[in-house]
Parts: C-alpha cells; structure tokens; sequence
C-alpha cells in the first residue's frame, strides 16, 4: 500500500511518502515561509529522491484540522488537486491525533496542544490499550483553563506535545505539578510520517472519501467570521 500524507496545519510544513508499511521519505520543516510556497516543492523532492510515481498512490491522507485556517486550507486543496488529478481518494486525519500518534505508547495519557490564541488550544486527549491508541477526549478548541479542568479530572499522568508547550508550559506546570510531563523538541511538531501511518490504518477501515467530498476541519469559526458575527451583534443591539 503506497500512501501520501500532508501536514500544512501548523506552524510545520510535512510531506511523507509511506510504501508498503515503509516510511519511505519525509520532508520537514518549521520556517516562517508560508505552506503555499514550500508544500509542493517538498513533495517534488521527495518524489525525485525516492524514485516514487504518483500513480501508484493508494489513497492521500492530509491532516484535515483542528488548526491554522490557512495551513488547513493549503493542505486540503492541496490534496484535493492531487487527489483529482490522479483519481486517488483522500483520507482526513485528525491533526492532534496525528501529534498524539508520535508518541506510540507512552504510559499515562496523551494531551496534544496547539496555540489556537485568545488563551485557547486546540486539543484532544488520548492513550494506550495495548497497541491501541484510543480517544479519551475529542479533538476540541477550548480555554487552557478548561482544559486543565479536564485534566485534573482524569488524575493520570499527562504527556504534552504540540506548538503550544511554549506558550502554556508555565501555566500547565503550575496547575498540574508532577503529573505533567513535555515532550523534546524532535516529538513536539507535526510529522506527516504519522499521517500516512493512521492514514494506512483509516484506509483499512474504510474511512476515505473522494477529493471532491474532502473539506477541513475547522473546529470554531475564523477571525473574520468572529469579527463579522462581533459586528452583526453590536448592530443588532444599536
């Protein structure tokens, strides 16, 4: 099974080509340039540096959101485009499960953070049975502050991951004390590597859908939608 996952959701850009359960190339990485201008020529180079044909794709899978708006909207269009092109179907990977997937087996619980602003993250909380990685909480955007409450709830030990550790890491640390534990820096990012992983698994049960049908998952509404329904509220009031 030859897979292509893509991860512009964050601040990381993230190519992967996963051939026959071998993780065969990835291209990563964490610059200021935007998604537009590096996401496909990473893929070209990972192409030409493995050899790989693009038509022997099976499916693409693409880390559909929580997220950046404009990442997720490179990401998805990108494997839209691609997936039309070729006649492959698409894969939507939940982006904190896919940060969650990095650390395969960590005892405790696995809590994915991504800075969503206004004191919010992007979330969802996961562990280990066995092999399997199961869904304690659901991928969310919510206050660090709920959050926490949801931790403190649960009393298991925590493992963060996420580019939201430098903006939180204080706070998370205060409230939760030793429960919590950070992953290092080569852990905290997206990997499109561990797209293609759950995407081969997604895959086997069923879960595609063609490029057509393929949108992002947002989770809440973006700046301007805010900003507009702000300003229809006021009116309203006026």
């Amino acid at each position: 099974m030859n897979i292509l996952a893509i991860d512009s959701s964050g601040l990381v850009a993230s190519v992967a080509i996963l051939r026959d359960d071998v993780l065969a190339g990835e291209y990563t990485i964490n610059y200021k340039k935007t998604h537009s201008q590096t996401l496909l020529p990473m893929l070209d180079e990972v192409v030409k540096m493995i050899e790989f044909d693009l038509n022997s794709l099976d499916a693409i899978a693409v880390a559909a959101g929580p997220g950046s708006f404009t990442g997720l909207r490179i990401g998805s269009a990108t494997a839209k485009g691609l997936g039309l092109a070729l006649g492959k179907p698409v894969i939507s990977v939940s982006t904190v499960e896919g940060l969650a997937f990095n650390l395969y087996r960590v005892k405790g619980v696995i809590c994915p953070i991504m800075d969503a602003r206004r004191n919010q993250v992007y979330t969802g909380v996961y562990k280990y049975e066995e092999n399997d990685m199961v869904t304690v909480m659901e991928p969310c955007a919510i206050s660090i502050d709920e959050l926490i409450g949801q931790l403190e709830k649960l009393d298991e030990n925590v493992v963060f991951t996420g580019d939201g550790i430098p903006v939180f890491e204080e706070v998370l640390r205060e409230k939760l004390g030793e429960k919590c534990s950070f992953v290092p820096a080569h852990f905290a990012r997206q990997r499109a590597g561990a797209i293609a992983a759950l995407g081969v698994k997604y895959f086997k049960e069923g879960k595609t859908e063609s490029a057509a049908e393929h949108k992002p998952i947002y989770l809440r509404l973006s700046q301007a939608e805010r900003e507009l329904q702000e300003k229809q509220s006021k009116q309203a009031k006026e």
